[in-house]
């Protein structure tokens, strides 16, 4: 359903294009070859002077109609996001993280997210397919490195990052721990809400609702710990899908013996990360990694 992807097995590769210095942690900047189709900018950053393999952030920026952010949202923060930004948030706290440009985004924007979905329309692939591909592609660059704890990498993001992060963690067991912020969304409710317009291009893939619904990919990720954190007045994520997803999950998680895995917490907000749900996130990763 994801498309005719790149050979799994495609080699990564890597280029340091420079090392600084910023609010108290390294940062680099990397070029990488996840897929042999185009190159892939990319941050990494990690405390100052750590010495010992860190836990780890695969972390997903969001969409919010910025094209041009990209991953500097893992340094910058964006309106929707608490301050500081989750660099300086993660680093202060002895964790790495990594994010990449995905595709139309960023350094990697060179052609509409429109054109672009056509485009591989026509070639037999799925835009979300790719970007998943890249997402478990950096997973393969991130346990290469020596300054990372393989048995120790989550995933985080906000809204497209959001659902990024879980799409990517029921992918891939390397995924130890996942936290969602503001895109839990139950697909079926968002038919009946007659939503769909409310998310992108990206978001949708070919038949997929013929196999899987919301529920059932998020039951992937169990019985590994999950934070899924939601706005109540948030129209991404209809309540009466939430209330869906929950209870699937609940069962889920309960069968695979981890009914404390899952949480999902949810606020009087609408699309944006509260106080509340930043430190309980930084909590939960506290526990988890």
């Amino acid at each position: 359903m994801l498309g005719d992807l790149p050979p799994p097995d495609h080699p990564v590769s890597a280029n340091l294009l420079g090392r600084t210095e910023e609010n108290g942690y390294l940062l680099e900047r990397i070029e990488l070859d996840l897929n042999g189709c185009e190159p892939v900018p990319a941050y990494f950053v990690l405390p100052l002077g750590s010495s010992q393999p860190l836990p780890c952030l695969l972390y997903h920026h969001a969409h919010g109609g910025n094209y041009t952010l990209g991953k500097d949202e893992l340094i910058r923060g964006r309106s929707s996001l608490q301050m500081p930004p989750f660099a300086e948030a993660l680093t202060s706290r002895g964790y790495a993280a990594f994010c990449i440009d995905t595709w139309c985004f960023g350094q990697r924007g060179k052609q509409s997210e429109s054109e672009t979905f056509k485009e591989m329309l026509w070639k037999g692939q799925v835009l979300w397919g790719m970007m998943i591909y890249d997402s478990l592609r950096s997973i393969d660059y991130l346990v290469s490195r020596p300054e990372v704890d393989s048995r120790r990498i989550g995933t985080i993001g906000l809204s497209m990052g959001s659902t990024l992060a879980w799409w990517t963690a029921a992918l891939d067991t390397r995924i130890r721990a996942c936290v969602d912020i503001c895109c839990l969304t139950d697909f079926h409710a968002l038919i009946a809400e007659r939503g769909l317009d409310r998310h992108g291009l990206y978001y949708f893939v070919p038949s997929l609702l013929k196999h899987f619904d919301t529920a059932a990919i998020n039951a992937l990720i169990a019985p590994r710990p999950h934070l899924s954190l939601a706005g109540d007045e948030d129209p991404l994520t209809p309540s009466a899908g939430l209330d869906r997803v929950d209870a699937a999950l609940r069962k889920a998680y309960a069968e695979a013996g981890a009914p404390d895995a899952w949480k999902l917490l949810r606020y009087d907000t609408g699309h944006h990360e509260t106080e509340d749900m930043r430190r309980e996130i930084l909590t939960f990763l506290e526990k988890c990694l």
